[in-house]
């Protein structure tokens, strides 16, 4: 199979669908791959580190989207993207189309067969592509929040983990999957006065036992939520339902009760955002202020660190890549972890939580896959 890897073109996005060792694992496998010019170059990675791995490059986009096979990128395509698939071809990228009606409509009329990293699954239940930046983006979160919380950048002047003397800021994480233990461990590592809340009666047991006392462990209410976020300088939005919208938690009328200067980190933003006033930002301008409360929403957090980001998602998804070149539409038909990613195929919407966020029929994958 001929496979393809563009550079990526949103905003301030520098990772790379493949790196240089990645490439070279396909080309083990007897698959060309073409890389176009300077797509590694975020991460130190040149065109002949890429020709050494095996690759062929290309001067531009289109040539990977024209000649290829599959195409693997990180972000969901663009516009100017989507426009160059096709009915035949393999997309293999985040999409996060719950939130997009714009690209999921784009990609239903290209026809091609997209698969979503972020609903992959494996045996335990966990979303193994999703994770590491999940991880990447918990951690970051704290990081983007302490500085948020400068009066410089329109917070209210606190030091995220205080001095002697002087009370920590108090951090609220909703959410206790990957992203909130991440945040909660980065700011509980500095400091901070640490709350969790969720509504897993057994994660905040594992939480409580993995911090021992650490951090504070609450179960979800709407009052709790209030008092939690009331009481916050900074709050980070960790939710997740797979593949789905995220339920607006935290409405701007709770926005009132908080702290003026206090500071919303929204994780979640790429599947919409948990919190009602929650609105896409960019690296280039990552935060805003509604009712003087700083957001910060930026939806490619990952990123910022892009050579982190991209080894650690090469990482997850090389083995499912492998086996999307090496056995086409049969590799989704005979694994349904890698098929729960299957988000669109040849005009239909193929992922439940996605069809019914949009309005779609929702076809099931084993039948439109039809592989003989």
């Amino acid at each position: 199979m001929r496979v393809g890897c563009p550079k990526e073109i949103k905003n301030h996005e520098y990772r790379v669908g493949l790196t240089p060792g990645a490439v070279r694992e396909y080309v083990a496998h007897s698959h060309e791959v073409l890389i176009e010019t300077g797509a590694g170059a975020g991460i130190g990675a040149d065109d002949d580190a890429y020709v050494a791995a095996g690759a062929k490059i290309v001067p531009n986009a289109k040539e990977i989207f024209s000649r290829c096979d599959m195409v693997v990128k990180v972000k969901e395509p663009q516009p100017s993207e989507w426009a160059q698939l096709r009915e035949g071809q393999i997309l293999y990228t985040y999409l996060h189309l719950a939130p997009d009606p714009a690209q999921t409509k784009g990609l239903l009329e290209s026809g091609v067969t997209a698969v979503a990293y972020e609903t992959v699954t494996d045996e335990r239940g966990g979303l193994p592509l999703l994770a590491p930046m999940s991880e990447v983006a918990g951690r970051l979160a704290i990081q983007a929040g302490a500085t948020a919380l400068q009066k410089a950048h329109g917070g209210r002047g606190i030091l995220l983990g205080g001095v002697p003397g002087v009370l920590p800021a108090k951090v609220t994480v909703i959410g206790g999957g990957v992203v909130g233990l991440h945040s909660a461990r980065m700011a509980a590592g500095l400091g901070a006065d640490v709350t969790i809340i969720d509504r897993s009666l057994p994660r905040l047991r594992q939480l409580d036992d993995l911090f021992s006392g650490r951090v504070h462990t609450v179960y979800s209410t709407i009052d709790a939520l209030e008092h939690a976020v009331f009481s916050a300088d900074l709050v980070i939005g960790a939710v997740l339902i797979p593949g789905a919208a995220a339920p607006k938690l935290v409405t701007r009328e709770m926005l009132s009760g908080m702290k003026k200067g206090a500071v919303i980190v929204d994780v979640a933003i790429d599947q919409g955002g948990c919190f009602e006033t929650s609105r896409a930002t960019t690296h280039s301008h990552p935060t805003y202020e509604v009712d003087g409360i700083v957001h910060y929403c930026v939806a490619n957090m990952p990123g910022a660190v892009p050579v982190t980001s991209t080894e650690a998602l090469n990482n997850a998804t090389l083995m499912y890549g492998l086996a999307l070149a090496d056995r086409g539409l049969r590799a989704l038909a005979e694994d349904r972890h890698l098929r729960n990613g299957l988000n669109v195929h040849k005009g239909r919407i193929t992922n439940r939580p996605v069809a019914e966020a949009l309005g779609y029929e929702m076809h099931a994958p084993e039948i439109v896959l039809n592989v003989a």
